[in-house]
């Protein structure tokens, strides 16, 4: 749920001799620099500090700025010493606009408003699409569906939702057992979801048992509004991104606001088995600027905002040396230290998972990639 406490991203001042240790300013750094409309807050601080994630705690140390949550463009960002090791925000007339976003929303607006984890029963137990008018295989805005469960009145509005994921819990009291923690499993989305729960993926995590149910993952395809009450009852297509297929989900419109601001920071800890463990809208690897599902929820202390460096596990490769052999590649082994890749902030948190957005990246991430604090 999204929490209302979210403020914006806030800051670019530096209080050098406290920070000195933590929010550096990089070697490269202009005295000044002019806040652009398009500029986002983590793009701003990653050009300039070496630890962008640390600004909020900058600006409160700098008494002298009076609003700490809002900058806009043409604010100018003073990079320069002023009365000793001190940097401030240059006073100036502010031109009409908003204020400037930590990520830009429109990459989130999707998982904010099309994009929920719900309990499985809740899933399968919904009114469901039946059919279609003239006998059609498939649903088309314009044209009419019929729904099987549906409770309403003519006039209301619905979403048809389509499960995407399902999140399992495996061994996750077991912290000696490396296969242990929260994994995401694809449904198949060719299958017919006459009948749940759907086809899971299990390739690849080497999970075929089928865990604790944590939760599915739902995406709102498309909505409806009720045009006669029954079972079925008749619904209009009113829009989609996606044909509607027989078996796909209808549930109550989430129109609940939330705020279009974040403001990152590092946790104060993280649980040992925080991974990647789902992609959005990939199938093998993501970069900056894509949404990945993290094995960390509200449950977990997992909230809005909070930024985490990603590391790939490193390889498990033979020791050759050590192996005191002619032939490579057997005897002795040795695993490899993991390689940071970049970061991810949470931006949506449900009790199990959370909806990270990937915020820089030096390579591809993976499913199974490690959160760790940000340093």
């Amino acid at each position: 749920m999204i929490r209302k406490s979210i403020g914006l991203l806030a800051g670019m001042l530096v209080t050098v001799a406290v920070y000195a240790a933590g929010a550096q300013l990089r070697a490269d750094h202009p005295d000044t620099y002019t806040v652009r409309k398009g500029d986002t807050l983590w793009g701003i601080s990653a050009r300039f500090l070496s630890k962008p994630w640390l600004w909020p705690e900058i600006w409160q140390a700098n008494p002298q700025v009076q609003n700490p949550h809002l900058i806009y463009p043409g604010d100018v960002l003073n990079l320069s010493f002023i009365n000793g090791p001190r940097l401030g925000l240059q006073p100036r007339v502010r031109a009409e606009g908003e204020a400037i976003p930590a990520i830009p929303l429109s990459e989130l607006r999707m998982f904010l408003k099309d994009m929920r984890v719900m309990n499985s029963n809740e899933v399968n137990d919904s009114p469901y699409v039946v059919g279609f008018e003239e006998a059609r295989l498939r649903g088309a805005v314009g044209q009419n569906i019929y729904v099987r469960n549906l409770k309403g009145e003519p006039g209301q509005r619905w979403a048809i939702v389509r499960p995407s994921h399902v999140f399992r819990g495996f061994k996750e009291d077991d912290r000696s057992d490396p296969g242990n923690g929260i994994v995401g499993h694809d449904l198949d989305s060719d299958v017919s979801m006459v009948r749940g729960p759907w086809k899971e993926d299990f390739r690849n995590d080497g999970h075929y048992g089928r865990g604790n149910d944590l939760g599915v993952e739902v995406a709102v395809i498309g909505t409806a509004e009720t045009l006669r009450t029954g079972d079925p009852s008749t619904l209009l297509l009113l829009d989609s991104t996606q044909e509607i297929r027989k078996g796909d989900r209808v549930m109550p419109i989430d129109d609940k606001p939330y705020d279009a601001y974040y403001y990152p920071h590092a946790p104060k800890t993280v649980t040992d088995n925080a991974r990647v463990i789902a992609f959005a809208d990939a199938m093998d690897a993501v970069g900056p600027r894509q949404v990945v599902a993290l094995s960390i929820g509200a449950k977990d202390g997992a909230e809005n905002g909070q930024t985490y460096s990603i590391f790939q596990p490193g390889e498990n490769i033979h020791d050759d040396v050590a192996s005191n052999s002619w032939d490579r590649g057997v005897g002795k082994r040795v695993t490899l230290p993991d390689e940071f890749i970049g970061h991810v902030m949470v931006f949506r948190t449900f009790d199990r998972v959370s909806y990270g957005l990937v915020m820089d990246g030096l390579r591809p991430v993976h499913k199974g990639d490690r959160l760790a604090l940000p340093e």
